[in-house]
């Protein structure tokens, strides 16, 4: 049993409370499986008729899952990774079709599996602490956890953009995108819990009463340069037409780019087009647990580790180098579905 998670219940709410700072509250493979224990639990009692996600101290919400596990696996057999993206996957699944309402409290850093808890959830609450983002393509992973279905129907190409660039959100641009659906002042959240704790079947109106307007969102001011710039689903279209551009705002972006994995970029742009047509949320999990398993084990993901995580001398040496370089073939080989045996599925009672 980890106590990297707190599971209880309190009034006629379940509350499920990441407990990992050192990490800021990075996922295990241990954590995902004790918070799906807890929500199975509570899916038939009766005295649980919601359920709150958050982090008990330190910077939260979420950073993300255990990269160094991954990659340490990736470069060895892959086993342990592919275990941890099916139990998280499973998690994920879980919370987007719970029959009872999930609050997520995103206050602080949100990425990657902070993703894949919050934007499942019913409600999903942003403060001023809140720092979006889906960083992947800078360690060469890929946007998972679902990335392929919320950043996919996310206004305009905001999702392609985030998804390639890894650009951080404040609270104000997680609402004005529909990230979030409530922003509240970080004051007045434990004042939202305990009332949310006693009177579940309120929570809507609870959280009216408390949420503030937010500041201006500043990438609404972006979002025609964006809808213009990352109009394609090829990555080549967006380099030249950013380097076309030749403003300030292009410029910047360009070269965010260049440091990115052009394989991941090109794996995003992919997931999102096919993500946008998924029938529904099990077969983009399946999909992206396909994609996962085989990338964890690449030289991209294992070297963007190294750079950035351990040795920190951010300079990966990505190979692909170019987006010319990463073919559709080294593509359909990513995306390829797993066999039978192999593949991810979701939890039955989730089905």
């Amino acid at each position: 049993m980890t106590t990297d998670v707190i599971t209880r219940i309190e009034g006629r709410t379940g509350i499920i409370s990441l407990n990992r700072p050192q990490a800021i509250h990075a996922l295990t493979t241990a954590m995902c499986q004790v918070m799906t224990d807890a929500l199975v639990a509570w899916i038939d009692d009766p005295a649980v008729e919601a359920v709150m996600i958050d982090h008990a101290e330190g910077r939260g919400f979420c950073a993300g899952g255990d990269i160094r596990m991954l990659a340490t696996s990736g470069a060895k057999d892959g086993v342990e990774a592919r275990e941890f993206f099916f139990v998280e996957y499973r998690l994920n699944h879980l919370l987007f079709v719970y029959p009872k309402p999930v609050v997520a409290f995103m206050d602080g850093i949100t990425m990657g599996g902070g993703v894949g808890l919050s934007q499942p959830a019913r409600y999903r609450i942003a403060t001023e602490n809140t720092r979006f983002a889906m960083p992947e393509t800078g360690i060469g992973l890929f946007p998972d956890v679902g990335g392929g279905w919320f950043l996919s129907r996310l206004p305009g190409r905001t999702g392609q953009f985030l998804a390639l660039t890894g650009a951080r959100l404040d609270g104000a641009e997680c609402q004005a995108l529909g990230l979030a659906t409530h922003y509240l002042p970080s004051d007045v959240l434990a004042n939202a819990k305990a009332q949310i704790a006693e009177h579940p079947d309120q929570v809507e109106n609870i959280l009216a009463s408390l949420a503030v307007e937010p500041p201006t969102a500043r990438i609404l001011g972006n979002r025609d340069v964006i809808d213009r710039l990352f109009a394609s689903d090829r990555f080549e279209d967006i380099l030249a037409a950013l380097t076309e551009e030749g403003s300030e705002w292009s410029a910047k972006e360009l070269a965010t780019l260049g440091h990115k994995s052009p394989q991941t970029c090109k794996v995003a742009l992919r997931q999102l087009k096919e993500g946008a047509q998924m029938p529904d949320f099990a077969t983009e999990m399946a999909q992206e647990y396909a994609i996962g398993a085989r990338v964890v084990q690449m030289h991209d993901f294992i070297e963007g580790v190294r750079a950035l995580i351990i040795e920190k001398d951010n300079a990966p040496r990505w190979n692909p180098e170019t987006a010319e370089g990463v073919t559709d073939d080294l593509l359909d080989r990513i995306f390829a579905p797993l066999p039978a045996d192999q593949a991810w599925t979701p939890l039955e009672i989730a089905r």
